[in-house]
């Protein structure tokens, strides 16, 4: 939250990103997606098995900080300190539920819009944003999708700090509820979103999770002494 404010303060345009091992092997097969990732001004795991892969690789991360958990904290210094917020993505109704939640705790929201824009009018939605000019701009869209829309439009965006939040808004919503503490601290939270979503997040698990536990060991193999 500190690097955050401090962002902030600076005026940007700085990028956020989470790593999670989806997220991972996705800039694995994406070279422009990895270089995003490496110019991002903060950038933290928000996946256990990032965090079990740091210890493995011998670069330890002092924690996992959860997309969800960032954001709400996030809120709480906006309403402290009166940060303009910009919500965009997700579906109408949940963009929408979730400023009023935003709102009813504070934070000055200063616009919002659903996700679904297509390329064509990218540049209005980017308008939009810069005529509301918010200091966050939180985007609740698919990864590389919302990378690579921070990456075009940061210098046209203009605000200070750009956070993906992925499905965050469901959360906030009600849509999805949050794994009980004891399987957030375990580690097991990607286990509650498997059964809540078992369609979507089975092929991401299954075959994602394999793949980043291959990626790890072939790292972990060309570090090894020889």
């Amino acid at each position: 939250m500190a690097a955050a404010e401090a962002l902030i303060a600076d005026g940007g345009p700085h990028q956020h990103v989470v790593l999670n091992a989806a997220k991972v092997v996705q800039a694995h097969d994406d070279p422009e997606l990895a270089r995003i990732i490496r110019s991002c001004s903060l950038v933290n795991a928000d996946g256990q098995s990032v965090v079990w892969a740091g210890r493995i690789l011998g670069s330890p991360l002092p924690e996992r900080v959860a997309g969800i958990d960032f954001i709400l904290a996030l809120w709480r210094s906006a309403a402290r300190k009166g940060y303009r917020v910009y919500l965009l993505g997700a579906e109408p109704e949940v963009v929408e539920a979730t400023a009023r939640i935003a709102a009813g705790q504070g934070v000055k929201i200063v616009g919002y819009q659903d996700g679904y824009w297509d390329e064509a009018h990218e540049s209005d939605v980017v308008t939009a944003v810069r005529e509301a000019r918010p200091d966050i701009l939180f985007l609740a869209v698919p990864s590389p999708r919302k990378e690579y829309f921070f990456a075009r439009g940061q210098e046209d965006l203009g605000c200070a700090l750009m956070v993906g939040v992925g499905g965050s808004f469901d959360v906030v919503a009600g849509l999805r509820s949050r794994a009980p503490r004891w399987m957030q601290r375990a580690g097991l939270e990607w286990f509650h979103r498997l059964v809540q979503e078992p369609r979507r997040m089975f092929l991401r698990y299954a075959v994602g999770n394999i793949r980043f536990i291959a990626i790890t060991a072939a790292h972990r193999a060309r570090r090894a002494p020889h």
